[in-house]
């Protein structure tokens, strides 16, 4: 493997495994708001507890996700130096805001959210959730928008020439708002709550087939599966949303979403297939002319396929089968995600949602399909836009730094892979251990005296 794929490998797995964290943090923040709020509004003593218990999860997800996020901004400068000039205004522009409105949010009410309770009343404590909750949002919106800017630039200039070059914006505004922000950053933070939610619905499904916290564990169920439903369903309207962007501004990526070659044949929508790059043609389930009717409203309009654009500037063959797959399984599991989240909401109206043990085995395990979903759908984005890093401006193997090294960058892959293992094993023990203690019944025991420090954390 040459320098390029294996700074690519590298930035690509550690990315992955930080993106395991942030879309939790914002969907358990959202979570959290819903139980602490019903707390307030009730003062029902299982509410309390049920915060109590998710906020020392929020706090072990939230130390894990800001420790593998400040990797990533190193690697930028020691892999990509290139792209880092290139896109360093855009993207110090964005990353500035995000530290402004978002860091800064985060880490001045953390420490009420951890260790406020008994210390300040229950109002400002439930006013440092929200906070909390709005910044971990807050973050993934500047990141969303820096990416999506790489995706549909807006709002720049190009000054110098050759390895000079570098973009400049002229509106701020135009930048954060490019053609596929909006649309890429509610799919994202939809998704963030999908993942939080069927996190919270894991683990009470788990309580309820251990017969363990059964009060707490079905009214959590219950709020979580109201967030997972109204999310799931929202999620569908987002990822059309997007696909229409992509198709609009991006159309080689759409074709190769879809595994669309000829631009002058009708575009079928594939449920699931395989691409043969050199017949150009896939086999598998299909809908004739889907995605011609998706696109637009007829089943017989052509749709640009990857024949339209020349070979230099359009994923690979072999990126082509990848992206056809990571996006139909994207799509897969969120139709997945609908109909699991209405059945269950239909037995919870028939009075037996409670009674079907092979259903709460499912949600057990289902905390894994939005996680895959989330990782999958940033890999059909990221390969699909290949050969480009800045999408029409900056190609990803210009953007590589110059002076660095084959051997540098596989010893620093195995270094990551080894610290990254550890620090996974590490997150499962300790989320683990937090999963079998259980909520704690405040009212029960004795309440700490103010000089003592509970780690939520660690604890």
């Amino acid at each position: 493997m040459n320098t390029e794929i294996l700074s690519r490998i590298q930035f690509a797995f550690t990315i992955a495994f930080h993106y395991i964290y942030p879309p939790l943090s914002i969907g358990l923040g959202v979570v959290l708001v819903i139980m602490e709020g019903m707390y307030l509004r009730t003062g029902k003593q299982i509410y309390e507890q049920m915060t109590r218990f998710w906020i020392k999860i929020f706090a072990l997800i939230f130390g894990i996700g800001v420790a593998t996020g400040i990797v990533m901004e190193f690697e930028f400068g020691t892999n990509w130096a290139v792209y880092s000039r290139y896109v360093g205004d855009i993207f110090g522009s964005a990353l500035a805001a995000e530290g402004i409105f978002a860091f800064a949010l985060e880490s001045g009410f953390l420490g009420i959210l951890l260790f406020g309770w008994n210390r300040v009343s229950p109002r400002v404590h439930f006013f440092s959730t929200i906070m909390v909750a709005l910044g971990s949002m807050f973050s993934a919106i500047w990141i969303v928008v820096a990416n999506s800017w790489q995706q549909t630039p807006a709002g720049y200039r190009i000054e110098g020439e050759g390895m000079k070059a570098r973009a400049v914006i002229t509106d701020f505004w135009e930048m954060v708002f490019n053609p596929s922000s909006v649309d890429r950053l509610s799919h994202v933070i939809i998704g963030s709550f999908l993942a939080g939610s069927f996190l919270v619905l894991s683990v009470n499904a788990y309580y309820i087939l251990r017969k363990r916290h059964l009060e707490i564990a079905k009214a959590s169920f219950k709020i979580a599966l109201t967030v997972a439903t109204v999310a799931s369903l929202m999620q569908l309207f987002t990822g059309h949303r997007s696909a229409d962007g992509v198709a609009k501004h991006q159309p080689a990526k759409l074709a190769a979403f879809e595994g669309h070659y000829d631009s002058s044949a009708v575009a079928d929508m594939y449920l699931m297939g395989w691409t043969n790059a050199d017949k150009r043609e896939i086999t598998g389930l299909k809908i004739p002319g889907g995605l011609s009717f998706l696109l637009h409203q007829n089943f017989t309009t052509p749709v640009k396929g990857l024949d339209a654009f020349p070979k230099e500037d359009r994923p690979s063959s072999r990126a082509v089968n990848v992206v056809f797959q990571t996006y139909h399984l994207m799509v897969a599991i969120g139709m997945a995600l609908i109909g699991l989240s209405l059945l269950a909401v239909f037995l919870w109206w028939k009075g037996k949602l409670f009674e079907q043990k092979w259903l709460l085995q499912l949600f057990a395990w289902s905390v894994l399909l939005p996680q895959i979903a989330n990782q999958v759908g940033w890999y059909s984005a990221e390969i699909g836009r290949q050969p480009w890093v800045v999408y029409g401006l900056l190609r990803t193997s210009d953007a590589l730094s110059q002076s660095l090294k084959t051997g540098q960058v596989l010893f620093s892959l195995i270094m990551f892979t080894l610290v990254y293992a550890l620090l996974f094993v590490l997150f499962l023990y300790l989320l683990n251990k937090k999963i079998k203690h259980g909520p704690v019944d405040t009212h029960s025991e004795t309440i700490p005296d103010s000089s003592k420090r509970d780690n939520p954390i660690l604890n």
